[in-house]
């Protein structure tokens, strides 16, 4: 493809922002160099993972699209294989350098650390608005202490309240907790403790327990677990505590105020003519997310539905809505759940600057789909597949490069296998081939998926046979067969993931009073950004 690529200016991206015209502004830099600097609403779309996350991240072909990089020479390739996908409005974010990151802050803009800033933004615009209560962890710890007529609700996944959490804490997932806390607290007396890891969920659950008119008084953990840990008190580990099913009671207490909330902010009612006709609008792009955990999801979803729990998809929603401007539609559904965390998602994102309805009619019979969620992607190049067996009986002589994360690598792999990010491979191979008696070369991953793509690139780089381990590390691991642990066989960087300062249980203090000193800064960047689009919703 020799035509040059066309140039989308930062003014011009902006302009469709304040517009709330429909835009993807894309960094095809890995997470954490994306994370170091980025436009508030960049998403990041790794330019190896381009083919897997594309096609559901960026649903409509024709949506008009920015790319860029830091001058690193992704932003080129990976628009050029954007527009090989089908990708009509493919542009180039335009600066006389390639540098598209340097070109967006000379023309003014306002770059943002992290990841998940504009839901995190918004969090802190929250607080800022609506003066959400909170209480220091000291005061928690003394109300537990006590004896105190407490709960304290973890509004994170529940692999990360089992990673650490709260002494006595349960696990109840941002948009669960309207639905749940009447049964959680039926004594309307019992203060009601909402926390995270660090502020943005415990807000916005906080939040949203008030904006719903539960008659408790709640409150926030201040700065979460880093709070916790700041103040040299003792978090829990392994915990299990979970949850149970609504109540008729809860649910019906809960369903009116949450429904009326999404009115009051603006989320649209959809019934199935209405989301007809949505979905026949090809000028828009629309994703549709069910809200529920993700075990109600694989019991049973709507056909065209993934899922997307609610109080991760207001957290993440560059994830789960790549393009700015888009339509989001929303179920819940199912016995005893309808309309409550629909209706709550739906009034967050409503503020969050999206154009958002939640289904009112569905029957639980329409949730005739079963099983896990499975992302759409790019068709699989033709390349020749190795079964675990096979590989084993020729490891001796193969180059095994592993294209999982750097995390998964290092805690599991096939004995002797290279990691390396796809993206460098043109880079890396003659060096990796040069180092003992290589006769072929075999891709793996996690599960077999991006080790097909990245075998098709080996193919041209190399006259060796290259093969994809069919299945990937999952399908060696299900044999049996040995694996190796540890960073010796690291041949990129590990870029792929930025590390969160407050994951894990052996940050550094000073890392984390710092991110709890960026999160208070961002109400001001907000303001010199100019280009975000909330509306918080006042108190009624």
């Amino acid at each position: 493809m020799s035509d040059a690529l066309p140039m989308l200016s930062s003014e011009a991206v902006r302009e469709a922002l304040l517009a709330k015209t429909e835009i993807a502004l894309i960094d095809v830099r890995e997470e954490d160099p994306y994370a170091q600097q980025h436009p508030l609403f960049a998403v990041q779309l790794s330019a190896g993972r381009i083919e897997l996350d594309a096609p559901w991240r960026l649903p409509r072909r024709d949506v008009l699209i920015a790319v860029y990089d830091a001058g690193e020479g992704l932003a080129t390739g990976s628009a050029r294989k954007l527009q090989a996908m089908g990708y009509r409005q493919v542009h180039l974010l335009a600066s006389p350098d390639g540098n598209g990151l340097a070109a967006w802050r000379a023309s003014g803009g306002e770059v943002f650390r992290d990841v998940n800033v504009p839901s995190k933004s918004f969090g802190e615009l929250v607080e800022h608005e609506r003066h959400t209560p909170s209480l220091s962890a000291e005061a928690v710890q003394s109300l537990i202490d006590s004896g105190a007529n407490v709960v304290v609700l973890d509004a994170r996944r529940f692999d990360e309240y089992q990673t650490m959490s709260i002494p006595t804490s349960t696990s109840v997932p941002g948009a669960e907790l309207v639905l749940h806390v009447r049964d959680l607290a039926p004594d309307p007396a019992t203060r009601v403790i909402v926390n995270c890891a660090g502020r943005t969920r415990s807000i916005i659950g906080t939040q949203s327990l008030v904006n719903a008119g539960i008659p408790n008084p709640v409150a926030a953990l201040r700065n979460g677990t880093i709070g916790w840990t700041l103040a040299g008190q003792t978090l829990a580990h392994g915990q299990q505590r979970r949850f149970g099913p609504a109540s008729a009671a809860g649910l019906s207490a809960a369903r009116a105020p949450a429904q009326s909330l999404a009115d009051r902010a603006g989320a649209v009612r959809l019934d199935a003519g209405r989301l007809a006709a949505w979905q026949a609008d090809t000028s828009r792009t629309i994703y549709c997310w069910d809200v529920r955990t993700p075990e109600e999801y694989a019991a049973g979803h709507l056909p065209g539905f993934g899922s997307a729990p609610g109080g991760q998809l207001v957290q993440e929603t560059d994830v789960f809505a790549a393009v700015r401007g888009a339509r989001i539609v929303l179920a819940d559904g199912g016995p005893g759940t309808d309309g409550v965390r629909a209706a709550i998602t739906a009034h967050w994102l409503a503020q969050l600057g999206w154009q958002v309805g939640w289904l009112t009619d569905t029957d639980p019979a329409q949730f005739s789909q079963t099983g896990p969620w499975q992302p759409a992607h790019e068709v699989f190049p033709e390349v020749a597949l190795v079964t675990p067996t096979q590989l084993a009986q020729q490891l001796h002589s193969t180059l095994v490069l592993d294209f999982s994360t750097s995390a998964q690598h290092v805690k599991a792999h096939v004995p002797g296998a290279r990691w390396a990010l796809r993206a460098q491979l043109a880079q890396l191979l003659p060096r990796l081939l040069a180092t003992g008696n290589v006769e072929r070369v075999v891709a793996t991953c996690g599960t077999g998926a991006l080790a097909r793509f990245a075998a098709a690139d080996l193919a041209s780089l190399t006259r060796l046979p290259v093969a994809a381990l069919a299945g990937g590390n999952s399908a060696w691991v299900a044999e049996g067969r040995p694996v190796e642990a540890g960073d010796a066989g690291l041949a990129s960087p590990r870029i792929d993931r930025y590390r969160r300062p407050y994951e894990g249980t052996d940050a550094p203090r000073e890392a984390m009073q710092a991110y709890l000193d960026w999160e208070f800064g961002l109400v001001e960047q907000l303001g010199r950004d100019g280009t975000h689009g909330f509306q918080v919703l006042a108190a009624a």
